[in-house]
């Protein structure tokens, strides 16, 4: 049996060390003398070197605990930890660009944009993003097609942000968090209940043409004709229990043409996202250029395999 001072001395630590992880349990005295001093056993220096290796990776002495008494496995605990470094390190990355930010602008911008910049959580959030299409969205969408929307439309700030990045998310978070022009959210036409569409038939279809659009996006091509632009079509159409058909390509296209947007987000979260793949935003804008063209005096007008199907439809 060895005293505390013994079981400190073999471990290469204090007195006090030893008392502390005794007291809370972690610890457990073998005998006490019989002046009531605490007594250990050799088993106590393992236990008090794996405490030691435990702590020096930061985990908490609870969560030691847990693995000492096997309530948590080590491979548990680790996983836990990582995560919240890895969240942790998020942070600095985001506050190192943000200063970055606020170091290289000019003196007579730094107040607004330390305003911008320290609206936003670090590493930030995008919870008031999704709040915003949210409320955008038209009532009573299901909930699947809701978050597959918000999954869609929300930019995910990135791990390593430079400056700029920082500076557009900040400002998308104020665009998001500001009133609204006008004092409403800018809805389309395709939201107005009375108008009779079926929004959740609608942001379906989209979904499906945002994609088929991106392809041609990213392989550089015009807008025009193709799967994609029939596709975005058909959600509108069906959506309103109607037919494609060429008069219905021209009414929409001046639909689409009065409905409210709202570039600015989109332009800030491509600033945000920094890649190739185009934002709904900007396929939409890619499918709306299609139709005009096609709906055009001069434009080439519903394709050959659109009017076999429509004829055979009549």
């Amino acid at each position: 049996m060895w005293s505390i001072g013994e079981l400190a001395e073999h471990a290469g630590v204090t007195v006090k060390t030893v008392r502390f992880y005794s007291d809370r349990g972690l610890l457990p005295e073998a005998t006490r003398s019989s002046g009531g001093h605490r007594r250990y056993g050799p088993e106590a220096l393992d236990r008090l070197r794996l405490i030691r290796s435990l702590r020096t990776l930061d985990l908490p002495v609870p969560d030691v605990g847990r693995i000492l008494d096997r309530e948590d496995t080590m491979e548990d605990v680790i996983a836990g930890q990582l995560r919240e470094l890895g969240s942790q390190l998020a942070a600095l990355r985001w506050r190192e660009a943000a200063l970055q930010l606020l170091q290289d602008c000019a003196p007579e911008d730094r107040v607004d944009r330390l305003r911008l910049v320290g609206a936003v959580s670090a590493p930030p959030s995008t919870a008031a993003l999704a709040r915003f299409w949210r409320g955008w969205l038209p009532a009573r969408l299901p909930a699947r097609v809701v978050s597959a929307v918000v999954d869609q439309a929300v930019p995910q700030p990135p791990a390593d942000p430079t400056p700029a990045q920082v500076l557009a998310f900040a400002r998308l978070h104020a665009f998001v968090s500001g009133p609204c022009p006008g004092g409403d959210r800018g809805q389309p036409a395709a939201h107005r209940a009375e108008e009779g569409y079926r929004p959740a038939v609608l942001y379906d279809g989209l979904s499906e043409a945002y994609a088929l659009a991106s392809t041609q996006m990213r392989a550089r091509r015009a807008p025009g004709d193709g799967e994609a632009l029939d596709c975005f079509v058909s959600a509108y159409a069906l959506s309103r229990g109607t037919r494609d058909t060429p008069a219905f390509r021209r009414r929409l296209s001046g639909q689409l043409a009065a409905d409210p947007r709202i570039d600015h987000y989109w332009d800030l979260t491509a600033e945000v996202t920094g890649s190739s793949r185009p934002t709904p935003g900007a396929a939409h804008d890619w499918l709306r250029a299609a139709l005009d063209a096609q709906v055009a005096p001069d434009g080439p007008g519903v394709p050959a395999s659109r009017r076999a199907h429509q004829a055979q439809a009549v």
